[in-house]
């Protein structure tokens, strides 16, 4: 129990990402630490094994699912990017996983296996950036209306509409 307790109070981002790296060699594309927090990538292929490990490690303990979404990069070849973020209450401690997925086809497989909760933010996920997360309980539109074809979070369209007359430069005097 003592030995348990001083590798606790010793577990901070140095020593997460070695226990990663030590678990997952080939597993881990790329490492980042953007404003303290760990952020590691991962092929989709490897990405419940990789939570399921830090869910269910005994020292690890990342019991909470914060959240799940999505980032639409529509110059990358892989164009969209599943964020996950967990976090360790025991050990104060969260990080972030990245799988980045094709934007044709994305599918990645479901959290719902891990965690219940995982269920309304791949709804939401797949709502707004058309993530279709495999083995999903219950796979549909949430936030808009059903027969919806486009997923409005996508950088697909211009910002503005350019029908709008109440933007013209005449009206402010330009």
């Amino acid at each position: 129990m003592e030995f348990t307790r001083i590798m606790l109070d010793k577990l901070n981002n140095e020593v997460l990402l070695s226990r990663l790296k030590e678990r997952f060699v080939d597993t881990i594309l790329n490492t980042d630490e953007p404003y303290g927090l760990l952020t590691i990538e991962v092929g989709k292929d490897q990405i419940i094994e990789v939570l399921e490990f830090l869910k269910k490690d005994v020292e690890l303990q990342f019991i909470y699912l914060t959240d799940i979404t999505a980032v639409h990069y529509p110059e990358r070849d892989l164009s969209i990017g599943v964020v996950y973020h967990l976090h360790s209450f025991v050990n104060k401690l969260r990080i972030r996983l990245k799988v980045f997925i094709n934007g044709e086809n994305p599918e990645i497989p479901s959290a719902t296996v891990l965690w219940k909760g995982a269920n309304w933010m791949e709804r939401e996920t797949y709502d707004f950036y058309g993530v279709r997360f495999l083995g999903h309980p219950d796979l549909n539109r949430i936030l808009n209306v059903d027969d919806m074809e486009v997923f409005p979070m996508r950088k697909e369209y211009p910002l503005e509409d350019p029908n709008r007359v109440d933007k013209k430069d005449y009206f402010f005097g330009r």
